[in-house]
């Protein structure tokens, strides 16, 4: 295969890693799939059902890849109600998905703001946290014109900023951890009001994988619906039998829609891995196949596979 080959492919693949993320955005974004979140791991919703975080919590629609994380980043940005910090400029990291939603226990419009993020690469080169503590504090930040001005602090409404990581290492795998503001008396016994100081929330959740036992609800489902093993039609019956989660038209498209392409991205690396092992070893492909356990059925696999591997000169 030639170097242009190679090169081509590597970019396509990057073009489906970065296709592949936004379909899990708007999966996430689903309001049923965001209630489920607020259910098992955000404190103040653990107690209600899901259809009432739906009908009661929730405001209005959430936004998806449309507020920039660094406000500041620019002179120029887009203000408004329903895009408050998005820059004019393509490459500003932008929140995945941020929303308003009602504080039940307060019993008033008073808002919380949740940020949720899908985080494949556990390792990118930082503590995952310090980048949630990041987020959790623009948000805190960026409330400053919009939500309150002048010295009216008591305005702030908390954030949350909720990271879902797909790939994480074993000793991380399915755990949920919060991270908090709390109070700790050095010297007295005085309590300060908790709604004072309880503005920033991070929150990790670490996924394992799809078939494992005895795991939590929220990251059992999560695992089922970000799987790249699981097929479509398995993904749908388990999230609508065993989750409660009615496939909708929309839904159920964005469903598939993942499931092609991860396994678009899955196959591109599988060749990856057989060009490697056929170069190494001097194997033929089948051979690269039968020890990798790539499947042989359906038939195209294995004529995809070849046509692709023979392109090289090995074959």
């Amino acid at each position: 295969m030639s170097v242009q080959n190679v090169l081509s492919k590597r970019i396509d693949t990057a073009a489906d890693m970065r296709e592949y993320d936004e379909a899990c955005k708007q999966i996430i974004a689903h309001k049923i799939i965001l209630a489920w979140i607020m259910k098992h791991s955000i404190t103040e919703y653990s107690d209600y059902k899901i259809k009432d975080i739906i009908d009661n919590f929730i405001e209005g629609e959430p936004e998806i890849s449309t507020d920039a994380v660094n406000r500041d980043e620019k002179a120029e940005f887009i203000e408004g109600m329903n895009s408050e910090d998005a820059s004019i400029n393509e490459n500003t990291v932008m929140f995945d998905i941020r929303f308003k939603a009602i504080v039940p226990s307060t019993h008033t419009t008073e808002d919380m703001i949740i940020n949720v993020e899908a985080q494949s690469n556990f390792y990118p080169g930082y503590p995952i946290i310090k980048r949630g503590i990041y987020y959790a504090s623009r948000m805190i930040s960026s409330q400053y014109g919009t939500v309150f001005g002048n010295s009216h602090y008591e305005k702030i409404k908390k954030v949350n900023s909720i990271w879902i990581c797909t790939k994480p290492p074993k000793y991380r795998q399915n755990t949920i951890t919060s991270y908090d503001i709390t109070e700790k008396n050095k010297y007295g016994a005085y309590k300060e009001n908790k709604k004072n100081y309880d503005l920033i929330s991070v929150i990790l959740i670490c996924l394992g994988n799809s078939g494992q036992q005895n795991e939590d609800e929220l990251i059992k489902m999560l695992s089922v619906l970000l799987s790249r093993d699981i097929t479509p039609k398995i993904k749908k019956e388990t999230l609508q039998n065993e989750f409660g989660i009615p496939m909708t038209s929309n839904l159920e498209s964005e469903v598939g829609n993942v499931c092609n392409l991860s396994q678009g991205i899955v196959d591109e690396i599988t060749i990856e891995y057989l060009k490697n092992m056929m170069e190494t070893t001097g194997w033929d492909v089948d051979k690269c196949m039968d020890v990798l356990k790539v499947p042989t059925e359906p038939s195209y696999i294995r004529e995809y596979y070849k046509e692709d591997i023979f392109d090289t000169d090995i074959a």
